[in-house]
């Protein structure tokens, strides 16, 4: 496909084509017109023409009878000579009528009426008439009166013949329009599809490239076609995209290598405050314990955040081949039995309802999910509380529901919850505060599966967090049928 060198030229292109058919469909209107305005002019004119002049051989014949009947009364000679003019001017009227667009019939009566009056005229000159003949001759002139009588009433119709061929033409002419007019809207409409979709290709894969790197996609390459400028800003962006790929790996070598340099010595810092704890350098007293306790905590915080930091970095690092069938309702009873000592530790219980559904992904990220949302409840949930965990499917959709009986999220946290390094309130009970990473892996790890996570609204006007995973069934699994759902106890998992 050929693109001109300028975006806006290629509009203007674009443009120009598509008026074209409209253009020409209009100058053919205009001259279509001319040539119907032409022709009405003419038949108008020649069945005027012929109407005057029909009506004058009328006269011209009236008046040769009277002459003739006047000249055989009164024998005067200088009659003849009115008679030679007015017969001139018959016959000069006869040859202009015989010359527009007659019937054949019609100009066959004309010339049979010029030879009429010839013949009228020799006998009425002839020198040896007698009263027979001049009884014909006026008999004559009578007929002659009446076929030209006869022929101004048949060039009357010239007129009606005019006007039925002028509506002949218009019929045709807008038949003709109609189905041109279609065959050029047509055309018009197909050319403006094809450029529409020419120059919207170049715009949509520039739109394309921007969404992906907005979304920190830098494995695929931006190809932009169309004129040289957009591929042109297609080449910038593609240059962009391999510099941002080139520093995100950089930045994830340097965490990888500062998480490295930091686990090391954080290990024997947590190992050595682990020994104190223990009393194996000597009894230590309550204040001691105390800072061997503050500084066992930091450690574990400071080692945490490391964690979730990398996990963070690595939550586009999802291979194909780690992909496969998951059972959600297995995976969520596996972190169950996990967090069940942190969960006996606050006296807290786990109502279940699991339902059977089959996602496919990464095991290990979703469990990853599950864990950061059952954690973050355990952590904001009282003593004694209770977290409602369900597994359902909707639509195409698996859904995990996640309910504690919290302080739940304020309005002004709602949007921000999700957010990188963003730490809500301390939970209660002086339990030791997040890195701010959990719910943003979380989330990051079920858009990669092609889900979200959500936190809804309450509606039984109870306080808590209300999480929902949604992740897409996998295929063939919609039309499998829910097992009866079973309320799952705490105890109940080994």
């Amino acid at each position: 496909m050929y693109y001109p060198r300028s975006f806006l030229k290629f509009i203007l292109l674009g443009f120009l084509l598509v008026s074209l058919p409209l253009v020409y469909a209009l100058a053919e209107l205009i001259l279509s017109l001319d040539r119907l305005s032409s022709q009405a002019g003419t038949e108008v004119l020649q069945a005027a023409q012929a109407g005057r002049t029909s009506r004058l051989m009328f006269e011209q014949t009236a008046t040769l009878e009277r002459i003739a009947r006047q000249h055989l009364i009164l024998e005067d000679n200088l009659l003849l000579e009115d008679y030679a003019h007015v017969r001139e001017d018959f016959r000069v009227a006869a040859r202009e009528l015989a010359s527009l667009p007659l019937e054949p019939s019609q100009i066959a009566a004309l010339n049979d009426l010029a030879d009429q009056e010839n013949r009228l005229y020799q006998s009425l000159t002839s020198p040896k008439r007698t009263p027979e003949i001049a009884t014909q001759i006026v008999d004559g002139y009578a007929k002659l009166v009446d076929g030209t009588r006869e022929a101004t009433a048949a060039t009357n119709q010239l007129t009606q013949h005019a006007i039925e061929r002028l509506q002949e033409t218009a019929s045709r002419g807008r038949e003709k329009w109609f189905w041109f007019g279609l065959a050029t809207v047509a055309i018009a409409i197909a050319l403006a599809i094809v450029f529409a979709v020419l120059i919207a290709r170049p715009i949509r894969q520039l739109d394309q490239a921007i969404r992906q790197m907005g979304t920190a996609d830098f494995t695929h390459a931006i190809r932009v076609s169309g004129p040289q400028d957009l591929r042109y800003v297609g080449q910038r962006l593609e240059w962009l995209r391999a510099r941002l790929s080139e520093l995100e790996q950089q930045q994830t070598r340097f965490l990888r290598h500062v998480s490295h340099e930091l686990k090391t010595p954080l290990t024997a810092v947590r190992e050595g405050a682990e020994l104190l704890r223990d009393n194996v350098g000597g009894k230590l007293n309550s204040e001691q314990q105390d800072i061997v306790r503050i500084v066992r905590e930091n450690t574990l915080q400071l080692q945490k955040l490391i964690e979730d930091l990398l996990a963070y970095h690595q939550t586009r690092a999802m291979e194909p081949v780690t992909l496969g069938p998951i059972a959600l309702s297995d995976v969520v009873a596996r972190v169950l039995r996990e967090q069940k000592l942190a969960a006996l530790a606050r006296m807290i219980s786990f109502d279940t309802k699991l339902k059977p559904a089959l996602i496919i992904g990464d095991a290990e990220k979703i469990r990853t999910v599950v864990d950061n949302l059952v954690s973050n409840a355990i952590k904001y949930s009282p003593r004694s509380g209770a977290i409602e965990l369900r597994v359902s499917t909707e639509a195409s959709n698996a859904i995990l529901d996640v309910v504690d009986e919290g302080p739940g999220v304020a309005l002004d946290d709602r949007e921000r919850i999700f957010d990188s390094f963003y730490q809500g309130p301390a939970p209660a009970e002086g339990r030791v505060k997040g890195s701010g990473l959990g719910l943003a892996i979380a989330r990051e790890y079920a858009v990669v599966h092609g889900g979200r996570i959500e936190l809804l609204q309450r509606s039984d006007g109870k306080h808590g967090a209300w999480f929902r995973l949604s992740l897409p069934l996998a295929a063939g699994a919609f039309s499998v049928k829910s097992a009866a759902a079973k309320p799952v106890t705490l105890a109940g998992i080994k």
